[in-house]
């Protein structure tokens, strides 16, 4: 029986081909499926960056999560600096709860839910550190990628944008909640500490700083707040805490 022969390749197939010594490719995909993949990229990326974060966190190392970034103005000693942070864009939301514990976890949770997609264009935004916690209704601290305001009931909180953004450029939030707000440079004493990250301790530090600067050659011209750089599950001798209050020269 003759053997039918084989169908010829069609040489319009989708891969490369070889045309007068040169390899030539099928056309390219179109637009969509270009943005489509440099999403998937980022999407990988973040979540490297989280499982690196999560692995790592417990030990008091935020792997990958970029931190404001300022300039050392002067020490003081005892843990205390004078720094002067440039101005940064940030998503905040205001919680209404009578527990510090339950405040923190929600509005967290509100504005996280914006960075991780719930916004106009479904965009993913990289997290940032640190926390800032300070009271509603009071000037708040600038440049913490994460700020957060406790009061009597209420508890305000923000998340700092990374520097790469510009406020045109972040995506519209869905929740009515969450707000993008622009906050101008600040020049703040700090004063690091490790451990608890309780009203009582938080309090207490804030004290050891006003009372530090009451002999140096600034003012404390505003709120104290506290700037918690680790998730909870961290070690509490590894955590990197932080008050601050905005200052002036005398």
């Amino acid at each position: 029986m003759a053997r039918e022969d084989a169908p010829l390749p069609d040489p319009e197939a989708a891969g490369p081909r070889i045309t007068d010594c040169r390899v030539a490719f099928p056309p390219l995909q179109g637009a969509d499926s270009v943005v489509k993949e440099a999403g998937m990229l980022e999407f990988i990326r973040q979540s490297m960056t989280l499982i690196a974060f999560g692995l790592a966190s417990p030990f008091g190392v935020n792997a990958g999560i970029e931190e404001s970034k300022y300039q050392v103005v002067q020490k003081l000693g005892d843990g205390i600096e004078i720094r002067e942070y440039e101005s940064r864009i940030v998503a905040e939301t205001t919680i209404a709860s009578t527990g510090t514990d339950m405040a923190r976890s929600e509005g967290f949770d509100v504005i996280a839910r914006y960075i991780f997609g719930a916004n106009q264009k479904k965009q993913s935004i990289a997290m940032t550190a640190p926390v800032e916690m300070a009271q509603v209704g009071t000037t708040i601290a600038m440049n913490m990628p994460v700020e957060a305001q406790n009061g009597s009931d209420a508890m305000a909180m923000r998340f700092f944008m990374p520097a790469s953004y510009r406020m045109e450029s972040l995506p519209t939030p869905t929740d009515s909640r969450v707000k993008l707000v622009e906050v101008p440079r600040a020049r703040q004493a700090v004063m690091h500490f490790t451990g608890s990250t309780s009203d009582a301790a938080i309090a207490g530090k804030a004290r050891q700083l006003l009372e530090a600067l009451k002999t140096s050659s600034w003012n404390a011209v505003g709120p104290t707040s506290a700037y918690l750089y680790n998730p909870p599950w961290t070690l509490p001798f590894l955590r990197r805490n932080e008050v601050m209050v905005a200052v002036a020269a005398r």
